[in-house]
């Protein structure tokens, strides 16, 4: 909308009023932080830890020592399955997330749940958010090798169909480094302990922050103040 010369000094100061809104609004929106939630189980609740050894604190921690504008909401639930996990969305959704990376699937193998299933739940919950114009990010697990090759061929290749079929970022395995390690883990052998959280964490930078910047980038905000 524009308003004509000929209502004189009155249109000059409405087009100029007009020329502020449209400019500012925009510039308003992309200087809001961008909320990153971490959608998964004991692994991102941080069992047996203190809540700041966690390694969602620690990226909130790394990436705030980098001047990233980035708030990480920890939304892990210790004892947490694929299908737990699509059934606590909505909440999640409730806070308005921009990005979602999803850690899920160590207990659905923990119990032998049927990897189809965890690939639908998954699928299910990478459908659920791109729906609700959420960014989806996807972190791997590796089924036990106890639990037999075929069991473990279908299961570790959940995470690579997903990522292929959606075209959503992967990282790998989110025990890179720490699964195994009796030093990295607490006594169960299963969960990492502040030094294993520490080397999570570190991993997973390099992944989250390039993908943030290809977020901003794709959205027109900047992912540091």
């Amino acid at each position: 909308m524009k308003l004509g010369k000929g209502y004189g000094p009155f249109a000059a100061l409405v087009n100029s009023l007009l020329v502020l809104l449209f400019c500012a609004s925009p510039v308003q929106a992309r200087t809001d932080p961008i909320k990153l939630a971490v959608l998964g189980d004991s692994l991102a609740a941080g069992f047996g830890l203190e809540p700041e050894q966690a390694f969602p604190a620690l990226l909130q921690a790394a990436l705030k020592a980098e001047g990233r504008n980035v708030v990480l909401v920890n939304d892990g639930v210790s004892g947490d399955t694929s299908a737990g996990g699509l059934d606590r969305l909505d909440w999640i959704l409730g806070d308005k997330p921009d990005i979602v990376l999803i850690e899920l699937g160590a207990n659905d193998a923990l119990r032998g749940v049927d990897p189809a299933t965890t690939e639908h739940n998954l699928a299910a919950i990478i459908e659920k958010l791109r729906a609700a114009g959420v960014t989806v990010w996807l972190a791997g697990m590796m089924a036990p090798r106890n639990l037999g090759p075929d069991y473990v061929a279908a299961f570790d290749g959940i995470y690579r169909r997903l990522a292929d079929k959606y075209q959503v970022p992967l990282y790998p395995f989110v025990l890179d480094g720490v699964a195994q390690d009796p030093t990295l883990n607490q006594a169960d052998g299963l969960h990492p302990n502040a030094k294993g959280a520490q080397v999570i964490a570190e991993r997973l930078l390099p992944f989250i922050t390039r993908n943030l910047d290809l977020y901003a980038a794709s959205v027109h905000r900047p992912s540091r103040p």
